[in-house]
């Protein structure tokens, strides 16, 4: 099995918090870094298209915040979408992580990849979900699809649409329509309640998401570690 890692950061995110990723790094997986300064406009066009078309937008708080947190939504897509076929599984994680523990294939085969899922991720009951670590399953014959679902929100400004415009609401929405239309199956980690969630999960035994201003001190106070 065969399992790869990808982040984004940019060079003011990484001197601010994204070098503690990089310096605790563990995981024996091959680990890919979107930066947001060097080539990834060239890389992926589309998304210098969507923020010019949008950076006008008001921001009347992060939830309506669609063109900052559309770099990352870019970046996973493109990953997806330019897997290899021998990649089994896509962990794509956000650039406010602390490594403590590592982990390996078996942990992934225990813990976070089932067969018959699409992908995995940290549910939040009525909330939206954390997704600051998701997991796609690469030979699922649905992964591909849905990355260019999400890509297609943000090439046609439909996101816009939606009640709030953050990556997280936007994940979970296309979630749901491959849920309810395909039928899919994906798998839950999380405990269905606010909060910290990835903290209380299998996660948090291993690494810790410094979200928000977790990050000024680079630790969780809910971290189990």
């Amino acid at each position: 099995m065969k399992i790869q890692v990808v982040t984004s950061w940019n060079n003011k995110l990484f001197k601010k918090y994204a070098h503690r990723f990089q310096s605790t790094y563990n995981w024996p997986f091959d680990l890919i870094v979107y930066n947001e300064d060097d080539d990834m406009f060239d890389k992926i066009p589309d998304l210098k298209k969507f923020i010019e078309r949008n950076n006008h937008r008001e921001v009347e708080s992060f939830k309506k915040d669609g063109v900052r947190f559309s770099y990352k939504v870019y970046a996973y897509t493109h990953a997806i979408d330019n897997c290899s076929k021998d990649v089994d599984g896509l962990i794509c994680i956000d650039a406010d992580s602390v490594f403590y523990k590592s982990i390996d294939i078996d942990w992934i085969k225990k813990h976070i990849h089932k067969d018959d899922c699409m992908m995995s991720y940290l549910g939040r009951g009525s909330n939206y979900s954390e997704c600051g670590f998701l997991y796609f399953n690469m030979q699922h014959n649905q992964t591909r699809n849905y990355a260019r679902y999400m890509k297609k929100m943000y090439d046609y400004d439909e996101i816009y649409s939606l009640s709030e415009y953050h990556d997280s609401y936007v994940w979970d929405y296309v979630r749901k329509v491959f849920e309810q239309d395909m039928k899919v199956k994906n798998n839950n980690i999380g405990d269905n309640r606010p909060g910290h969630v990835q903290a209380r999960s299998i996660l948090g035994t291993v690494y810790d998401h410094t979200k928000g201003k977790r990050k000024l001190t680079g630790k969780s106070p809910e971290a189990k570690i």
